[in-house]
């Protein structure tokens, strides 16, 4: 099945026409962001103060990125366990992001805030950080310097793999397929 390519900012009729287990191909700006950046832009979004960048139709991955090597945008590029980011996603969803590429599981209320406010949850396959930062053509630290691996980044990417995991109406792929094997065994 070929990769459906979709390009940022997310638009609510692109969420609505992803399905788990759907193969996409991203294409455009995403924003780096882990916890510590989660933590200051949930504190901003309480306070009223203007975010280091438009949450609407954004797609945050949470990664870890490597130095880059000279002549290189990037160093590996993988993902995070998206679960230490559940705290603060529902109301960062509320405020109008659009997708999450990460690892692992996420709670039932980030799943319920992603049906809430169409939303999507992609995975971006762990161990492979060399070849996902292939897809990285641009990198800018927009914010928080001073975090390091964790400051806010604004990444261009074109082509970046991902996967489908839980989607806007309620299906998640790690939980169909422990039903798909379930069923087999």
């Amino acid at each position: 099945m070929a990769a459906k390519k979709i390009a940022t900012p997310l638009t609510d009729e692109v969420v609505r026409d992803l399905r788990s287990g759907d193969a996409v191909a991203i294409s455009g700006v995403i924003y780096q962001a882990r916890d510590a950046a989660h933590k200051k832009l949930v504190a901003l979004i309480e306070a009223g103060e203007e975010l280091p960048f438009e949450l609407r139709g954004a797609v945050v991955y949470y990664m870890g990125p490597s130095p880059a090597k000279p002549g290189n945008v990037i160093g590996s590029a993988g993902p995070t366990t998206s679960g230490r980011m559940d705290a603060y996603a529902p109301l960062l969803m509320k405020h109008g992001l659009k997708g999450m590429i990460g690892k692992g599981l996420r709670t039932p209320e980030v799943k319920e805030a992603m049906r809430t406010y169409a939303s999507v949850y992609f995975a971006a396959t762990g161990g492979a950080g060399a070849l996902l930062a292939r897809s990285i053509v641009g990198n800018e630290v927009i914010a928080w310097p001073e975090l390091g691996a964790e400051a806010v980044a604004r990444l261009e990417v074109k082509d970046f793999p991902a996967i489908v995991v839980s989607d806007c109406h309620g299906g998640d792929l790690y939980e169909e397929g422990r039903e798909r094997y379930a069923k087999a065994v």
